[in-house]
């Protein structure tokens, strides 16, 4: 697989924090359904659904 520069990924936006991510290796089979950057985004924005 070719190297490619960070700024060449695909990138996308947090659904929890707003901010840019972009593609990881680990992602490759699932990159549709990533939605958070992080884990602590993931844990943030679930713990905030159930308390409302």
């Amino acid at each position: 697989m070719k190297m490619r520069k960070k700024s060449e990924l695909p990138h996308k936006l947090c659904i929890a924090c707003g901010l840019p991510f972009a593609w990881r290796h680990k992602w490759a089979r699932d990159w549709d359904q990533v939605k958070y950057c992080s884990q602590k985004c993931r844990s943030s924005s679930a713990a905030g659904t159930r308390a409302g």
